[in-house]
């Protein structure tokens, strides 16, 4: 296989040439992958300048207000085990099944942001991450599935796809560092609920809750072939857990996703009491989410040309290295740009992974492959930023660098081991 070549590409090259109205319907449905993914960013985006706030409001320590990192892990692991059980039960290939309406996960994600913008006491406030984080699974891993499992070479929209996803996750910080300042600072989750409600809206319009074969066919692709397991009546379940190429990717997720959210939820903290900044700080976090959004794109034309599972070692080794600045260099600025390119690097690594493992995974496994890569990916937003927070507690929140350091040098173990050709199924 060529570096940078989607296996799946075989297919396409067979396919008919689309129709007018199949390639229309093929955007509308990336557009709404896109609006799914911008909602999931704008919600992981929200938190990090609102934690020196929830911390004077609820006088909690990191340790405790680190539980909502551990909430909303909850929710997402269980709502990625629940889709992977409706996409193997009944081949439902979009999250827009559970997100319209009264009986959806819109109507669950945005009882959690109720919670959350009526102020209310910190416990209930806890248990709203549950709430976001088990319809934050749907987005995830419908949308990347979805687009892994499509015959084209994904590489470009992936990474479009994830853009966006910065996007979300830059905008938010904006609001909430503004909502951080007033007195009724909760109702920036008020935002959060016109999110999810047209999200919800527009998933129901394009997909009109069809299964994943039937939404393929309208833009033109053949459903995928079946395994031999599948063809035998041999869940998807355990056709995904014999994967060993399926539990490496989904720990170097756990890992990834764990830098991204501390990253993103603990570095306000760090530089207003370790850099001393005041309360615009904030605006820290929109620089990290946003380099992590242009890297996503500037740097497609290198993934390709390097390849992307060679790229990933570069871009782990750049992130490494800027972070031993932050953690050695007392500046503001400098650590503000600092961050800013650290989050410029490690943004494309996420869509790469997603396509990867179209890669390298059995076509009709990708969806529920990604679906567990995704939940349990999910865990190192939860276990990591705890721990910092739980460390912190103990000692100060300087400890953030040398624990992000760590965890980037496992990513780098991790990828090492992750095969770069598609593996056989069976």
């Amino acid at each position: 296989m060529e570096k940078g070549e989607h296996p799946l590409q075989k297919e396409a090259a067979a396919a008919p040439v689309l129709t007018k109205a199949q390639r229309r319907k093929s955007w509308l449905q990336f557009g709404a992958l896109c609006m799914a993914i911008y909602v999931a960013g704008w919600n992981d985006g929200t938190t990090g300048p609102l934690i020196p706030r929830l911390q004077e409001v609820y006088h909690v320590s990191y340790a405790v207000v680190s539980l909502i990192f551990i909430a909303n892990s909850i929710g997402f692991i269980s709502g990625a085990s629940v889709y992977m059980y409706l996409t193997d039960r009944f081949g439902f290939g979009m999250q827009g099944l559970l997100t319209v309406g009264a009986d959806t996960a819109s109507l669950i994600v945005a009882v959690g942001n109720a919670l959350q913008a009526s102020g209310a006491p910190f416990p209930a406030f806890v248990i709203g991450f549950l709430f976001a984080g088990f319809g934050g699974a749907f987005l995830d891993a419908g949308s990347n599935g979805y687009l892994a499992s499509l015959s084209e070479d994904t590489s470009t929209k992936m990474g479009i796809m994830h853009a966006v996803y910065g996007v979300g996750a830059m905008c938010a910080p904006l609001v909430s560092t503004k909502f951080a300042s007033l007195p009724r600072w909760h109702l920036v989750y008020l935002v959060h609920i016109g999110l999810v409600v047209t999200n919800g809206l527009v998933q129901a319009f394009t997909f009109k809750f069809k299964s994943t074969d039937e939404c393929l066919k309208e833009v033109g692709q053949q459903p995928h072939e079946k395994t031999e397991d599948s063809l035998q009546g041999v869940s998807k379940y355990k056709q995904v857990f014999r994967l060993r190429a399926v539990h490496l990717m989904a720990f170097f997720l756990l890992t990834y996703v764990g830098v991204e959210v501390t990253i993103g939820g603990w570095i306000v903290t760090f530089v207003i009491n370790e850099r001393h900044g005041g309360h615009s700080s904030g605006y820290i976090s929109s620089g990290f989410w946003g380099g992590l959004t242009i890297g996503r794109l500037a740097l497609l034309p290198l993934n390709k040309k390097l390849g992307e599972w060679r790229v990933i070692f570069l871009y782990v080794l750049l992130s490494l290295g800027l972070e031993l600045v932050v953690w050695l260099v007392p500046s503001l600025v400098g650590d503000a740009v600092a961050i800013s390119f650290v989050g410029f690097f490690l943004g494309p690594i996420f869509p790469i992974v997603m396509n990867h493992a179209g890669s390298v995974l059995p076509p009709e496994l990708i969806s529920g492959s990604i679906g567990w890569m995704a939940s349990f990916g999910s865990a190192g937003a939860a276990v990591f930023p705890f721990v910092t927070g739980a460390i912190a507690s103990g000692t100060s929140i300087n400890s953030l660098q040398p624990l992000l350091i760590a965890m980037m040098g496992l990513l780098l173990v991790i990828w090492a081991l992750v095969p770069r050709h598609r593996i056989k199924s069976t």
